[in-house]
């Protein structure tokens, strides 16, 4: 017999408005002993059937519902769920030219704590929630019907896992394992991915949408692009025309497979039209200004600076740092292109961070563009908490 959740009374009303996620706080009572990531049943207070969940006992989100229908969970519901999302995405697929993208979106493609993208013929799964762990077998499966000659491989590295009481995991789960170098396409750009060792599952494919509304602004421009990790903003400068282009990164090897990725797409990057500089790029940043360097356009596209709500003051400070120091280091007239990743950063703070930090510049600075994650990252209407990526073009006097 399946296990079930009984909500407090009133706790329901999330549910019914198709939000994926059941608090541990909500729950008045188990029936039965699930384990961990089993499918349970979930009822409101009065006993009403409201959705099919899977079951974590050491995670605040202690169900994440797989279906709000009553229908076995198995490689068949799977299967229904990847077809879905791939039929989402087939139209922009073609329309510019994708050879990787988000496969999966997680809760937005009704899949709780599935992340996969497709590099050329790889799958690469991330596993992130209890049930997912549970039905990788089926998932697996799954995707063998509808990708039979895709090679299969888990990127679950992740330290939430341990929030689910899961521990990181990585490897082949069918075919082989991939080479050092995947190269996938985007509007004409071939770029590099490395599967096995590469940030996220390889690339930062969200960012696809943004990269390509930046070309506008780069033409005969001097480019500073910063957290540069593998180029892509950089080979779209490029692409776009710009005079020269400076990549920034801290780490080598991510500067080393950017080079490798102009070369890749043979843009002319001699006569230091392209620099790759191994650099802290807060340093650097206040170097610059030190030193009275300027740039026409800065692209500030950092890692995500907070994972939770204990950090984002820290988090409001470092974005309001970064993006200050850009405004400084910029011609009059210059262009900002700043972005955050962090979920917990709402557009609306976002906005109000630059605008304090024009203040603290001593610029006069404009909203003119607004931007966020590739179409191949959705976001479902029950869901907000699907949409995170933000960023703005910003023009600096």
């Amino acid at each position: 017999m399946t296990s079930a959740i009984y909500l407090v009374k009133g706790r329901d009303k999330s549910l019914r408005r198709k939000h994926p996620w059941v608090f541990s706080r909500g729950i008045q009572r188990i029936e039965g002993e699930p384990t961990l990531g089993e499918t349970v049943d979930v009822y409101a207070n009065d006993g009403q059937w409201l959705a099919k969940a899977a079951y974590s006992p050491h995670s605040q989100i202690r169900a994440r519902v797989w279906s709000f229908e009553k229908e076995d969970i198995d490689s068949a519901f799977f299967v229904k769920r990847i077809r879905q999302a791939q039929m989402l995405r087939d139209d922009f697929i073609e329309r510019d030219g994708l050879t990787g993208y988000r496969l999966i979106a997680a809760e937005s493609d009704g899949l709780p704590g599935i992340t996969i993208d497709k590099y050329d013929n790889y799958l690469v799964c991330q596993l992130l929630s209890a049930g997912a762990e549970y039905q990788k077998d089926a998932l697996v499966k799954a995707l063998n019907t509808c990708f039979p000659d895709c090679h299969i491989y888990e990127r679950s590295d992740v330290a939430v896992r341990k929030k689910e009481g899961l521990e990181e995991r990585v490897g082949v789960l069918h075919g082989e394992l991939p080479p050092k170098s995947v190269v996938i396409e985007e509007n004409g750009i071939k770029i590099n991915v490395d599967i096995v060792n590469g940030h996220k599952t390889g690339f930062y494919l969200d960012q696809r949408d943004s990269r390509f509304q930046s070309m506008k602004y780069v033409k005969d421009k001097d480019v500073l692009n910063c957290f540069s990790y593998t180029g892509g903003f950089g080979l779209y400068a490029l692409k776009g025309g710009a005079k020269r282009v400076i990549n920034a990164d801290v780490s080598q090897p991510a500067l080393d497979t950017a080079k490798f990725n102009a070369e890749l797409n043979e843009f002319d990057i001699s006569k230091k039209r392209a620099v790759f500089l191994n650099a802290d790029v807060f340093k650097l940043l206040r170097e610059y200004r030190d030193q009275g360097t300027k740039f026409d356009v800065v692209i500030m596209d950092p890692p995500k600076f907070a994972e939770s709500k204990a950090q984002l003051t820290g988090a409001c400070r470092g974005y309001k740092d970064i993006n200050m120091l850009a405004m400084q280091i910029l011609k009059p007239g210059g262009t900002l292109l700043t972005y955050s990743c962090s979920g917990l950063m709402e557009q609306a703070l976002f906005q109000k961070i630059i605008a304090d930090a024009a203040l603290d510049a001593g610029r006069d600075v404009k909203f003119v563009e607004r931007f966020e994650q590739a179409a191949d990252h959705p976001t479902d209407t029950a869901y907000p908490e699907g949409f995170y990526l933000k960023g703005f073009a910003c023009k600096v006097f």
